[in-house]
């Protein structure tokens, strides 16, 4: 077969240009970074929010919020940041790195979970019992949960007599990991962790009284990346609805009071 002639293929490479310009641009998926606790609920609320969206892909990577809080300030590409606590996501509006502002939408609470012992009716004190093995939090360092843990142990009086049998998750999902795997007793975990199928077949859980510790307010912001993104507002402001907002509560979570009743 000849050849064809030059002005026949730059015609033709022409027209395929133009096709393709004309097709659509497929979308970037929708990147959430949001904290370990949120994932029995949020992976619903994705699910809900998609369900209605022809070519909605939202991926939602789930982790420490300290470490994420990092992560974007070294310019992760992720479009909405939900946090375990709200001074994170402020202190990145601080920064400029905000699209929108900082909304609250849940206060989580901590609870005492075990899958060998019953700890229904145990008060943060009997922990200092020696039987407790292995204790485990998630790291102060970098995960609120594990902050609002110390403020809690200490608050109770036993820090100094628990911490050599402490046992450190990265996240708060590490941390019930922990729990349920044997390697710690007994460990301060997410209420939404508990209540999951998974957790709640296999052990029991006691509610940390929420007088030792500060409130776990949770909130969220769409990142400056995510100003661009077509679904970034849009989730945003379906988080805030009714639907999502139910959706929290049965995974364990208090709504955020209004503003003026601050």
């Amino acid at each position: 077969m000849s050849p064809l002639p030059r002005h026949m293929l730059r015609r033709l490479l022409s027209a395929l240009a133009s096709l393709l310009l004309a097709l659509p641009a497929a979308a970037e998926p929708l990147r959430i970074a949001a904290a370990a606790d949120l994932k029995p609920a949020m992976d619903t609320i994705v699910a809900r929010f998609c369900a209605t969206r022809p070519r909605c892909t939202v991926e939602p990577i789930y982790g420490s919020s300290g470490k994420f809080h990092a992560q974007i300030v070294a310019g992760a590409p992720y479009h909405l940041y939900f946090s375990a606590d709200i001074a994170y996501p402020r202190d990145l509006a601080a920064r400029g790195l905000a699209a929108s502002p900082v909304r609250p939408y849940a206060v989580g609470r901590l609870v005492l979970w075990s899958a060998r012992h019953d700890v229904r009716r145990l008060r943060l004190e009997d922990l200092a019992d020696p039987r407790f093995r292995r204790i485990a939090i998630a790291n102060p360092r970098h995960a609120p949960y594990g902050r609002r843990a110390e403020e809690a142990l200490r608050a109770a009086g036993i820090w100094e007599r628990v911490q050599p049998r402490l046992v450190y998750g990265e996240n708060i999902a590490q941390t019930a990991q922990f729990v349920r795997s044997g390697n710690a007793d007994v460990g301060l975990v997410a209420l939404s962790l508990a209540l999951t199928p998974e957790l709640s077949r296999q052990g029991n859980h006691a509610l940390v009284p929420e007088r030792l510790h500060a409130p776990l307010e949770q909130g969220f912001i769409v990142t400056r990346r995510g100003a661009a993104h077509p679904l970034a507002r849009e989730f945003a402001g379906f988080v805030q609805g009714p639907q999502a907002q139910a959706l929290l509560r049965r995974h364990g979570f208090a709504l955020p009071r209004p503003a003026a009743a601050r």
